[in-house]
């Protein structure tokens, strides 16, 4: 008896220090997983915004669609709808636009500067390059406002400082052939046109070539200029509808829904459609220690660190970088990237969880035969005007800093309908699908066992948005994440979120494409 009651004595106590053991393990994977991330965000401070480039981008495309004549179409009503759009002084205003995001400009270059050895040189060159560009189109703005003096001065701050690292020998090139254009008298390079045309695009390159030929008193090259610049317009004008008519439409019919829906609460309160299931809990089995182990291991430590350190560490040991491949090579990069990350993430969840199968009813509920589509729909409609709100004042307070989504600025940039694709497979496909399961399917129930249901709603949002790693976007994808969390705990449906999500990635390509394909 003896022997036997020491036997279970030495099992406990084996199994308490291994238990002991694991938590102190999971302790420091924790502490590990928090600084990347407290890391990554401080990291996200002096990065510029794709906020303020989607809104130059709108501009040129502005700019373009003032172009437009409308004189093959008698419809006044598309007249009326263009002056509308553009306003009565288009240039005005894009001059404006311009000024404000290189004020910003300049404010994330000094700060970036000062902190040199800490930034990568990639992102210095990106933000100098920037401001250059910012500089040339400013100069352009002011000509046609009038000011020739004000553009002269400041194309010479370009070439004053032509000697310097920081200019590129291409910019100084491009400020050397304007100056020469719009100085009185005008001196014409012998290589403007192939200048301009290289170096300037859009409505820029159209003004200054409108200049160059005038000058040349070329009239034929001048007529063909101005039939390509109307057929440009003219898409613009179209893109520029599509632009402004879809969020302007799903603003105004999220506006409405929120507020009939709101109505609707308050005259039936707990049989009202946003009390539906509100009070229906989670059984949950397991404790804090599996939350951690899911996500400080699942999704911190395998998709944000051991996965992409060993991509980067096998492709330089193949002498290959990221920077160096093309469009589509890096969309399925990052489509594999992401691939493995969600394989990861599952993998953990699924080993974690497995002593608790037959996990309790209402755990990951996937639904065909529900009304999850229109919990998604509406869903998405009332999140565009929180999420837009919440933006233009997150927008004010970063001053255009505080970082991107990676993978936002290079689907802006690509026209490629092949690697398009694959970037709405990876935003619109993989990332709901993971980030659900993981967030509303895991995350926001678990939470519950520690907190109300509304606090796990806002916490599991807050993580949402702190997992993208970039400490401009917490706000807006903070009131995204709310928003999903609730359209989850109402519809007790997966795909009701994932929907949503897809929606809102899909939503966000399309615009990226529109104004990449029409606003450069």
């Amino acid at each position: 008896m003896f022997c036997f009651w020491l036997k279970v004595g030495i099992n406990l106590r084996s199994r308490w220090q291994l238990m002991t053991l694991k938590r102190w393990i999971l302790a420091i994977l924790t502490l590990v997983a928090v600084s990347f991330l407290g890391l990554s965000l401080l990291d996200s401070w002096t990065q510029p915004q794709i906020q303020s480039r989607l809104e130059l981008y709108q501009t040129n495309l502005l700019l373009h669609a003032s172009q437009w004549q409308g004189k093959e179409i008698e419809e006044d009503s598309l007249i009326t709808v263009r002056d509308n759009l553009i306003g009565k002084t288009p240039v005005k205003e894009a001059y404006k636009q311009y000024q404000q995001v290189q004020e910003s400009a300049e404010k994330s270059l000094a700060k970036v500067q000062e902190n040199q050895a800490q930034i990568a040189p990639d992102s210095l060159k990106e933000l100098q390059d920037l401001n250059q560009d910012l500089q040339l189109q400013i100069g352009i703005l002011q000509t046609q406002l009038d000011q020739p003096d004000a553009a002269l001065k400041t194309w010479n701050i370009l070439l004053n400082s032509s000697k310097s690292k920081n200019n590129r020998d291409t910019t100084a090139e491009t400020a050397r052939v304007l100056t020469g254009l719009w100085q009185t008298p005008a001196r014409l390079l012998p290589d403007a046109e192939p200048i301009l045309q290289k170096q300037l695009e859009g409505w820029f390159r159209y003004q200054a070539l409108v200049k160059l030929y005038t000058l040349q008193q070329r009239p034929e090259a001048l007529v063909a200029l101005e039939t390509q610049e109307q057929q440009q317009a003219e898409q613009a004008f179209f893109k520029l509808m599509i632009v402004s008519a879809i969020p302007g439409m799903g603003l105004v019919l999220g506006l409405i829904l929120a507020i009939v829906l709101g109505i609707q609460t308050l005259l039936k309160g707990k049989t009202s459609i946003l009390a539906t299931n509100m009070d229906v809990a989670w059984l949950i089995p397991w404790n804090g220690e599996i939350i951690l182990q899911v996500f400080v291991v699942g999704f911190s430590l395998l998709g944000q660190l051991v996965i992409p350190l060993t991509l980067r560490a096998i492709f330089q040991e193949l002498h290959l970088h990221l920077n160096n491949f093309d469009v589509r090579t890096q969309a399925v990069y990052i489509l594999i990237t992401y691939l493995l990350l969600m394989m990861g993430g599952f993998s953990v969840l699924y080993f974690s969880i497995k002593p608790y199968f037959p996990l309790p009813e209402g755990w990951f509920t996937f639904k065909i035969k529900d009304n999850w589509f229109f919990w998604g729909l509406g869903g998405y409609l009332v999140a565009l005007p929180l999420v837009i709100l919440v933006s233009l004042i997150n927008q004010k307070l970063w001053d255009g800093q505080g970082g991107s989504n990676p993978l936002l600025p290079i689907a802006l940039e690509s026209q490629d309908t092949v690697a398009l694709t694959i970037f709405f497979i990876t935003a619109s496909i993989a990332a709901p699908l993971f980030e659900e399961i993981m967030f509303r399917g895991f995350l926001l129930p678990s939470l519950t066992r520690y907190l109300p249901l509304g606090s796990a709603i806002i916490l599991s949002g807050f993580l949402f948005a702190a997992a993208h790693l970039n400490i401009s976007e917490i706000l807006p994808l903070m009131t995204l994440g709310i928003v999903l969390g609730f359209v989850y705990t109402r519809s007790r449906n997966l795909l009701a979120p994932m929907f949503m999500h897809g929606l809102w990635n899909s939503g966000t390509l399309l615009s990226l494409y529109i104004l990449g394909s029409g606003g450069s």
